[in-house]
C-alpha cells in the first residue's frame, strides 16, 4: 500500500503521500526523520487505532507531538510515526487548580487558559513545546525552584497501552503507571491527555540585565556567587552567553550581536528582587528590562525559537560552579573562544527542585545543582560540524564538575539510562515496562528497556 492508506477510518501517511515530508519531519530540522508511515491523530481513538494497527503489521511505534528532543531516538526503521500535534484542547478546573490537557497541546495554550483564572503551570521556557514530553521527561520551569518539577505536578493521564487499552492512571488506579510517568518518559505508552496541577501565580517580576560580550567573566562569575548564597526559592536565575544571528524577527538593539546576560524570574514583590540582585545590577548593564510580567508573557522571555530550527544541541547538569568552572566555561565559549554557539546557558536549580519524592515519582528529584544547555544552529553542514566541536569542548571543560544525573529534558543525544534514574528506580522501571509493554513496542527518545540493561 502506497500514499494514504485508510484502514477503518485511520489515515496512514507513507512516503509518497503529498503530506509525507510535513508529517514526518520535527521541530529539530538538523535531524531527518524516516519512519515507515505516519499516523496524524486527530483523537484518542486515532491513538487506539495507530497502536493497533502497529501490532498487526509488526510495526513499533514512536509517539511524538511537537518533535522537541528527538535527537536521541535514532533511526525510525521499522517505525511507525505516531504524531499527535492535531489534538489541542485545555479544560480548567479553577477550583481543583488542575488543567486537563490533550496529548497535542502547546504548554502556552495551557498558560493562556490558567491565566484567565489567576493560575499557571510548572511550564516550561519555550512557549512551543508540547505538554506531554516535556511533563514525562521531568519538567524544568521557571518557577521550579518554588513549586518542583512538573512531572510531580503530573495528576492522572489517559494512555493506550501496547495490548490496545485505553488507560487511566491516578493514585486510585494504575498507579505505579502514574509513577512511571513521572519523570519515567515514553516508553510505557501513547499518552492522549494529561492533568496537572496549576499553581496561583498571575504575575512574575521578570526581565534580563544584559552586559557586553567582552565582560562575561566578570559577570558571569558575579552570578554564580550570587547563587551560591541563600537565595529564596522565590528567585530563579540563569547566566547565559547569547550570541544573535542578524535575523529580522530579533529586535534591532540586539540583533547581531553577542552578550552575556542574566535572565531572572521572582514570584513574589519586586522589592524583593530588586535587592537580591543588587550585586549584578551594581555591575551597570546596558540593558535592564526588569518588570511586573504577565505568566502569559512569559515565554517570550527566554528567546527561544519560534518555529523549527535546524540546531545542535546538548546538556548536562552540573554538582556546582566555583569560579574555576566558570573560568573554564568561559575560556570554552566566551569572546575569546571562536565558538558559533548561538547560547550557552547555566540553570540555577537547588530548592524545591532538589527535594527528594523517591514514592512520588520515577524522577524523585534533580540531584544537581545547575542545569547547563548549549545550542547552535546548524544551517550548514559544516557549521553544524563546527557547533558540534564546540559543544563537546563545552562539555569537556566543564566535566570536573558534572553531575551523575541529568533530567531527561536536557539530554540530547543518547545516554545510560544511569545518568536519568539511580538503580532502584531503573530496576523498578524495568519492571513496569515489561507489565506495560512486555515486547517494547514504544519507542522512547531515552528508553526504558525490559532487561533493565543500558541504552543502545
Amino acid at each position: 500500500m502506497t500514499g494514504v492508506g485508510v484502514e477503518g477510518e485511520l489515515r496512514i501517511l507513507r512516503a509518497d503521500s503529498p503530506q509525507w515530508d510535513d508529517a514526518r519531519r520535527g521541530w529539530n530540522l538538523a535531524v531527518d526523520q524516516r519512519p515507515e508511515a505516519v499516523v496524524l491523530a486527530e483523537s484518542a481513538d486515532d491513538v487506539l487505532g495507530a497502536v493497533q494497527y502497529a501490532v498487526q503489521t509488526g510495526l513499533r511505534v514512536a509517539v511524538q507531538g511537537t518533535g522537541h528532543g528527538l535527537s536521541s531516538l535514532g533511526s525510525l526503521a521499522g517505525t511507525l510515526l505516531l504524531r499527535t500535534g492535531p489534538m489541542h484542547g485545555v479544560q480548567i478546573d479553577a477550583a481543583r487548580r488542575v488543567a486537563r490537557v490533550e496529548a497535542g497541546t502547546l504548554w502556552l495554550e495551557v498558560v493562556q487558559a490558567a491565566a484567565e483564572h489567576g493560575l499557571a503551570p510548572l511550564s516550561g521556557s519555550a512557549p512551543d513545546v508540547g505538554v506531554v514530553g516535556y511533563t514525562l521527561g521531568g519538567g524544568l520551569s521557571f518557577l521550579g525552584r518554588r513549586h518542583g518539577l512538573a512531572a510531580h505536578a503530573l495528576i492522572a493521564a489517559e494512555v493506550v497501552t501496547a495490548d490496545g487499552r485505553l488507560v487511566r492512571a491516578d493514585e486510585d488506579s494504575n498507579s505505579e503507571l502514574l509513577w512511571a510517568l513521572r519523570g519515567g518518559g515514553g516508553s510505557f505508552g501513547a499518552v492522549t491527555a494529561l492533568e496537572v496541577q496549576l499553581f496561583p501565580v498571575a504575575e512574575v517580576y521578570a526581565g534580563i540585565l544584559w552586559f557586553p560580550f567582552e565582560r562575561a567573566s566578570e559577570v558571569l562569575n558575579a552570578w554564580a556567587e550570587l547563587t551560591r548564597g541563600e537565595l529564596p526559592e522565590e528567585l530563579t536565575t540563569i547566566g547565559r552567553l547569547l550570541q544573535l544571528p542578524p535575523l529580522e524577527e530579533i529586535p534591532e538593539p540586539v540583533r547581531g550581536k553577542s552578550f552575556v546576560i542574566v535572565e531572572a524570574i521572582h514570584c513574589g514583590e519586586p522589592a524583593a528582587a530588586n535587592e537580591l540582585l543588587e550585586p549584578l545590577r551594581a555591575l551597570e548593564p546596558v540593558m535592564d528590562t526588569l518588570r511586573p510580567t504577565p505568566m502569559t508573557e512569559l515565554g517570550g522571555l527566554h528567546m527561544d525559537p519560534e518555529h523549527p530550527v535546524p540546531v545542535v544541541g546538548d546538556g548536562l547538569m552540573l554538582e556546582s560552579l566555583p569560579a574555576e568552572a566558570v573560568d573554564e566555561l568561559v575560556r570554552v565559549a566566551g569572546p575569546d573562544s571562536g565558538s558559533p554557539l548561538l547560547t550557552v546557558e547555566v540553570r540555577h536549580l537547588d530548592g524545591a527542585l532538589g527535594r527528594p519524592r523517591p514514592e512520588h515519582a520515577a524522577l524523585a528529584s534533580v540531584e544537581a545543582g545547575y542545569a547547563l544547555y548549549a545550542a547552535g544552529i546548524a544551517a550548514t553542514p559544516e557549521l553544524g560540524t563546527a557547533c558540534e566541536a564546540h559543544l563537546h569542548a563545552v562539555q569537556g571543560a566543564l566535566a570536573p564538575w558534572t553531575a551523575t544525573h541529568i533530567v531527561m529534558n536536557f539530554a540530547e543525544t543518547r545516554r545510560d539510562p544511569a545518568t536519568f534514574w539511580g538503580a532502584e528506580a531503573y530496576q523498578r522501571l524495568g519492571r513496569l515496562k515489561r507489565e506495560f509493554d512486555p515486547g517494547d513496542l514504544f519507542r522512547a527518545n531515552h528508553p526504558v528497556l525490559t532487561d533493565g540493561g543500558a541504552a543502545s
